[in-house]
């Protein structure tokens, strides 16, 4: 077990590798080329780095005609990822400029799920209202949230059926308190952005909340 710590914690702990593990948590697929770009490397020594993070299951690659698209193995790597940040010091991280502060840090996607304040308000707004509750470290969804969530649109019992975790906490590495993940946390984002609450913004894990999505918002989750 300690060596098999050693080798993750070696592999994440690479420049270039943080960097690529950092990039995929916006949830997209990446090629090498594009990853290469994100972390100013060459394309021989992308190479040799996403060949590593392959072989140790921490992403998977995929072939569409003639790309290869990379992206996590498992949710569980991008929890992880996201986990890490929360080791950032306060002191470094109030030197970031006004742009990260207000974009990434106020609304964001972690993987695939909403974070950033924006996030942990929603959270928060379904447990003061009874519509989930943390119980042995998962959220719970009581009779008023399956009703709450049902008329968000979303399936809850097909939820319940995947094998990936319904409804878990992950705890957002910029407000330090948890936010909504798992595939409940994944579909109530997705809906968001079908409905046109939330847009996302080019090349960045950062959400822009239109005027429909601050009316929904404060009409859903008392959100202003």
């Amino acid at each position: 077990m300690d060596s098999q710590f050693g080798n993750i914690t070696s592999l994440i702990g690479d420049p270039i590798r943080s960097i690529v593990l950092w990039t995929l948590l916006d949830g997209r697929a990446y090629t090498a080329t594009e990853l290469a770009i994100c972390a100013d490397t060459s394309a021989q020594n992308i190479s040799m780095h996403l060949s590593k993070l392959v072989r140790a299951d921490l992403l998977t690659v995929e072939s569409q005609g003639r790309h290869r698209y990379y992206r996590f193995s498992r949710q569980e790597v991008a929890y992880a990822i996201e986990a890490l940040a929360n080791l950032i010091s306060h002191k470094d991280q109030v030197k970031e400029t006004a742009i990260d502060i207000s974009d990434i840090k106020y609304c964001r996607t972690c993987y695939d799920h909403l974070a950033g304040r924006v996030g942990v308000l929603v959270t928060e707004k379904l447990i003061a209202q009874k519509i989930i509750e943390l119980q042995n470290k998962v959220y719970t969804l009581t009779t008023k949230g399956d009703k709450f969530f049902r008329d968000f649109g979303i399936d809850v019992n097909e939820l319940k059926n995947k094998r990936r975790l319904f409804a878990r906490p992950c705890l957002d590495w910029s407000e330090r308190k948890y936010h909504l993940s798992g595939s409940l946390g994944a579909a109530l984002l997705n809906e968001m952005l079908q409905a046109d609450w939330l847009r996302r913004k080019k090349n960045s894990r950062a959400i822009v909340i239109t005027s429909k999505g601050q009316a929904g918002l404060y009409s859903k989750f008392k959100i202003s």
